[in-house]
């Protein structure tokens, strides 16, 4: 089974292609913005050196978010497009906190599992996962002050692109282990989307907003 996954909801523009569950290439590269414009080129780029059209494709998945507005709503815009184009392609959509938490080692020595995305606001985006990876609760925005107040005598891993700020004051927390990825580990999301295609648990790609737009007249 190929499988392609990508994402530009962060500040870098991540592909994957898969053969099965083996990884056959990867783009990763930071960008500050221009995200959109490299995406297709590149997937064009990497089917062509396997020889490969959409048509061969089986799966492809995409990060949903949360992250930049532009980038989430140009990754979606793009993979409804590729499921337009071939008739037979699947499309599966995967938020940035599952693909965080995906294959977490060291998860039983905790009582719970933190994903924290950065905002660049004073808040984070956060979602809440137990021993077995199933969510607490839904994905919400909170606060410095209200995430110690949720975790206040658990013991926590961190992880997500938000834990370095998290942790660039004293928390008071019982953390037992903490993560500093940049941003969703492509393969993860790739990974995930092929066990839920697999499970018949396939989420149409639709964009996780958890905010409103920050919008004013400049």
């Amino acid at each position: 089974m190929w499988t392609l996954a990508f994402d530009t909801t962060t500040a870098f523009c991540s592909i994957i292609l898969m053969k099965d569950k083996t990884k056959i290439d990867s783009f990763v590269q930071e960008m500050t913005f221009g995200q959109s414009e490299v995406l297709i080129p590149q997937i064009a780029q990497m089917l062509k050196k396997q020889n490969l059209k959409i048509n061969d494709l089986d799966l492809m998945a995409v990060c949903t978010g949360p992250g930049s507005f532009t980038g989430v709503r140009s990754s979606i815009s793009a993979i409804r497009a590729f499921a337009l184009a071939s008739e037979h392609l699947t499309i599966c959509g995967i938020n940035a906190f599952d693909a965080y938490v995906h294959n977490l080692a060291h998860k039983d020595s905790a009582d719970c599992v933190v994903a924290l995305i950065e905002t660049k606001r004073e808040d984070f985006y956060v979602t809440y996962y137990n021993q077995n990876l199933k969510k607490i609760e839904p994905p919400k925005t909170a606060f410095y002050h209200d995430i110690i107040h949720d975790m206040q005598g658990k013991r926590i891993i961190l992880t997500g692109d938000g834990t370095k700020r998290f942790l660039s004051k004293p928390s008071g927390l019982h953390i037992c282990d903490a993560l500093f990825p940049l941003h969703p580990s492509i393969e993860e999301i790739a990974l995930l989307a092929i066990e839920r295609y697999e499970q018949k648990n396939i989420d149409f790609p639709k964009p996780l907003y958890l905010k409103a737009a920050d919008v004013c007249v400049k």
